[in-house]
């Protein structure tokens, strides 16, 4: 059987009553050769199809059922025992593809993909089933959570999280194509999708519950930031400006997005010249 015809097989008899005290040595089999296959880049939680991203529900199948069928056991870390379902993923395979992490807090638990040349500065976490592609920065204090897609060339600004969505597994996850530029203290969650080439600005929230003001084609989106725009926080009046409670208003948080500048993209080339 091919491994997405094993995982499929695999969660039906999850479904039907398969606990992690039940597993097999053969079971367990299937799982790691499906942590093997993310951590290889050869499978994904989602791709884009037809220019919109979709996911690939058995592949987050698979990834909810290495905590479904795993017991939690005791591992060790240098001098830390810690208790889970999964070991961190041996990162080998980084040096040989030109990447690198720093030490003391940057964790990559296993079935993440790093792709080549990229770095991870500490303290970051790299959740399962998630994919960072190649040429690009976790910096300190990033999260990227399970099954995100990071593209290539991305910058993730300092102290940024990227939500992990597993659940419902047709959901697709957070994305960020290639080329992006999130500023440090960002959050991106809920399924959001940032285009290619777009500049994000410092602690700014991308989630689909936040209107996007597209001013480049003038209308109001949701869920999505087109490619090539400059993104940034405003606020705007609130439905409940007019109740008693409000002296002077209320207001809500927005994101304007505008084109890039020439300036902006300047910026930030001269900020890949630091990496260099």
């Amino acid at each position: 059987m091919s491994l997405e015809a094993d995982v499929r097989d695999l969660w039906e008899r999850k479904q039907d009553g398969l606990t992690a005290a039940d597993a097999t040595d053969d079971h367990l089999a299937v799982l790691d050769d499906f942590l093997a296959a993310l951590e290889a880049g050869e499978i994904r939680a989602a791709e884009k199809r037809g220019g919109e991203w979709e996911a690939n529900a058995w592949v987050k199948q698979g990834i909810l059922l290495n905590f479904g069928l795993r017991e939690t056991v005791a591992r060790e870390y240098g001098d830390v025992t810690y208790h889970d379902v999964l070991p961190l993923r041996e990162t080998d395979d980084l040096h040989e593809r030109g990447s690198r992490n720093t030490p003391d807090g940057t964790v990559i638990r296993r079935g993440a993909y790093v792709g080549s040349d990229a770095i991870l500065m500490s303290p970051a976490f790299v959740n399962i089933g998630a994919h960072v592609g190649d040429g690009t920065l976790v910096d300190s204090c990033d999260t990227v959570g399970s099954a995100a897609q990071i593209g290539d060339d991305v910058k993730l600004g300092a102290n940024t999280l990227i939500g992990g969505v597993l659940e419902p597994v047709e959901s697709t996850p957070v994305v960020v194509e290639d080329g992006v530029s999130l500023g440090a203290g960002c959050r991106v969650t809920s399924g959001f999708v940032v285009g290619e080439n777009s500049i994000v600005g410092e602690n700014t929230l991308l989630t689909p519950r936040i209107p996007i003001y597209d001013l480049v084609e003038e209308e109001v989106i949701y869920g999505e930031l087109p490619p090539e725009r400059r993104a940034f926080t405003r606020f705007v009046e609130s439905s409940v400006s007019d109740h008693d409670l409000f002296d002077g208003g209320a207001y809500k948080p927005a994101v304007v997005a505008t084109d890039v500048e020439a300036e902006t993209l300047e910026a930030t080339e001269r900020e890949d010249a630091l990496r260099e």
